[in-house]
């Protein structure tokens, strides 16, 4: 169970916090904090933050594990690419929190984090 089960979810966890942090922390940070600017808040960067963050990398891991189960590489990556990320923006974007001008580089790089994480989840179940 564990090879086969939780080794394939935690490893694509690690694969999506890291592209989460990498993305968020030195790509579009500015487009975030100036955004929460322009509307008088701060933007939320405690470490709870992060800590959320994390939850959601590893329910987005167990999502895209179950989603792979039934569907092929191509459809797995878009599936969860459309419930991980499109279903968030919808979501940021009604509340008047989305930063619009991060979708250039957060559309590209998050099918290819999606993609990414159902390579290491297939790969690491057919083993």
């Amino acid at each position: 169970m564990f090879r086969k089960t939780i080794l394939p979810i935690l490893a694509a966890a690690v694969w999506i916090s890291i592209s989460e942090f990498v993305r968020n922390e030195f790509l579009i940070k500015s487009y975030w904090i100036s955004h929460y600017e322009s509307m008088g808040l701060t933007f939320p960067a405690d470490p709870v933050n992060g800590a959320v963050w994390g939850i959601w990398s590893l329910t987005f891991a167990i999502a895209i594990y179950f989603i792979s189960q039934q569907f092929s590489t191509l459809q797995t990556t878009f599936l969860s690419w459309w419930v991980g990320f499109v279903m968030m923006w919808l979501v940021i974007g009604n509340m008047g929190v989305l930063p619009y001008g991060i979708l250039m580089y957060a559309i590209p790089l998050s099918l290819l984090e999606a993609w990414l994480a159902t390579w290491i989840i297939r790969k690491l179940t057919s083993v």
